[in-house]
């Protein structure tokens, strides 16, 4: 059996779905809002010369018929930022707004954590969290060229992410509520198995190992875990994910709902989905994980994505 026949009994047309994972995947930029509008970034396309396509569900999602969506000026001077479909979904339901307190536990290199700030009008604060050095970098390199200011970056393992309150005023503290929380909203978009993104990366599947799954599992837990403690009763955390595996997802959620105050919630989302599923290889999930969304290759022509809502009780 191989990797993605591991999923057939997930998809509604298994052919298809396999078919879609051998195309390569679409050029897709986002609109920066923070230096430019849509309608700016779009006439500045044309008078490049390139050929776009607006998606049907973002109006500052565009397809570009380049394979090097950076190789114009619109791009080099931020307007624009290559970053794959559905990876542009986790933000936009989280929802942030402006003057809010958002923490991206797994930032880099900072797509959707430019994109937060872009949803704020660059007000407020996003901290963006990641351990690995060199990815850091990469996200702030992507921070100055997109022009974002409200973002504050802490090097650390997001399972310890500290509660300490902070604003980005070393000296003026930003408070905190009564159990410590800090954050109005968290994303949390995980390190996974990554086989939603065979598209652009078919290696992924060669270095597949179950171990991996189940090991990485237990990180996505702690994560998601202090996301919620992080976060204020009544705000709003989104977890993600680029992968199908159910252990990386509806196990997550599950161990989530069962050990923090937290419930899912539905939400609307203007791509063909499907819902997370509450039975695989022998185990049972809480049939509120149905509230997720599970999208497959072939159902919009992108990469593969879990998403789910969660709202903080308590």
């Amino acid at each position: 059996m191989t990797v993605l026949e591991r999923y057939e009994p997930l998809v509604d047309d298994p052919a298809t779905f396999y078919a879609a994972c051998e195309r390569p995947l679409p050029a897709v930029v986002r609109v920066n809002t923070i230096k430019t509008t849509v309608e700016q970034a779009r006439a500045a396309l044309e008078e490049v010369g390139i050929a776009y396509e607006a998606t049907d569900w973002h109006p500052g999602v565009l397809r570009l018929p380049d394979a090097q969506p950076g190789a114009n000026w619109p791009y080099v001077h931020g307007w624009l930022h290559g970053q794959e479909e559905v990876s542009a979904v986790p933000a936009e339901v989280l929802a942030p707004q402006p003057g809010e307190r958002v923490w991206d536990a797994c930032a880099a290199p900072g797509s959707k954590t430019t994109q937060l700030a872009a949803l704020m009008d660059d007000e407020g604060l996003v901290v963006a969290t990641d351990d690995n050095m060199g990815r850091v970098s990469a996200l702030r390199s992507n921070t100055e060229r997109l022009g974002v200011t409200n973002i504050a970056v802490t090097v650390e393992d997001a399972r310890n992410h500290s509660l300490k309150p902070f604003s980005s005023q070393a000296d003026e503290p930003g408070p905190t509520t009564a159990d410590g929380a800090m954050y109005d909203r968290a994303l949390v978009d995980v390190p996974c198995s990554c086989e939603g993104t065979v598209r652009k990366n078919p290696d992924v599947l060669d270095e597949w190992e179950l171990d991996q799954v189940e090991g990485i599992a237990g990180v996505q837990k702690g994560i998601l875990r202090r996301a919620v403690q992080a976060t204020r009763a009544g705000g709003t955390v989104v977890y993600s994910t680029c992968t199908f595996a159910p252990e990386e997802n509806e196990a997550v959620l599950e161990y989530a709902i069962a050990e923090e105050p937290c419930e899912i919630v539905p939400f609307d989302l203007p791509l063909d989905a499907s819902p997370g599923i509450t039975e695989w290889q022998g185990e049972t999930y809480d049939d509120s994980v149905t509230r997720a969304k599970r999208i497959y290759p072939h159902q919009n022509d992108t990469g593969g994505f879990f998403c789910a809502k969660l709202e903080v009780t308590g």
